[in-house]
């Protein structure tokens, strides 16, 4: 489930485990947040003004700098909050095995934009970039369980509840190990394709 929690004065977006006896196993601290969402950039000089984030409470979140890999009954799982699904390349540091991706996230304040169904569609690209399942739940949003391919196998845009009875473990995919680096191996290829082609010219 996602909370507020608070830690040496901060205050944390995170998402917690509880076991049966409401016991804490696990806590996840947001790392990447929503600009004026969720904290005010420059907030030491804007809160002279009179200024805030546009969510509830005064004060911003904190971010934190680590996610480590979830572990429970040999299940193990990446926790995203909310928008850090959108960060492609940056969802596992570590480049350690997992099994899926675990986001939760209150797309209430979406209203009734486009933006719920563009949220999933990030989930989607996130899926096939990693080679992982994703299981989004969502308040107000897009629920959903999306397999390695980006196949949304099962969806609800509105309160309810499904199973996912069962999760295809695949390899590491080319772009989980390298990440957005690809990008510049690709720019490196064409320029030096351009400069040898310009050079053969010349001759």
């Amino acid at each position: 489930m996602g909370i507020n929690s608070i830690k040496e004065n901060k205050i944390y977006n995170s998402l917690v485990v509880l076991n049966s006896d409401t016991e804490l196993l696990y806590k996840y601290n947001k790392n990447k947040l929503v600009p004026f969402g969720e904290f005010l950039p420059f907030e030491n000089f804007f809160r002279r003004v009179g200024l805030k984030k546009i969510t509830q409470g005064y004060q911003s979140f904190s971010a934190d700098n680590k996610r480590e890999i979830l572990n429970i009954d040999k299940i193990k799982f990446i926790p995203l909050i909310c928008y850090e699904i959108i960060y492609s390349g940056k969802i596992n540091p570590n480049k350690k095995y997992y099994d899926f991706i675990l986001n939760i996230s209150e797309d209430g304040w979406f209203g009734k934009s486009i933006g719920p169904a563009q949220h999933l569609s990030h989930s989607i690209f996130r899926s096939i970039e990693e080679g992982k399942n994703v299981i989004r739940s969502t308040n107000n949003g897009v629920s959903a369980f999306v397999n390695p391919k980006g196949q949304i196998i099962k969806q609800i845009s509105e309160k309810g509840y499904f199973d996912v009875n069962k999760i295809k473990r695949v390899d590491k995919t080319y772009f989980a190990e390298h990440g957005n680096k690809i990008f510049f191996y690709f720019v490196i290829i064409y320029t030096t394709f351009i400069v040898i082609l310009k050079i053969r010219e010349n001759k």
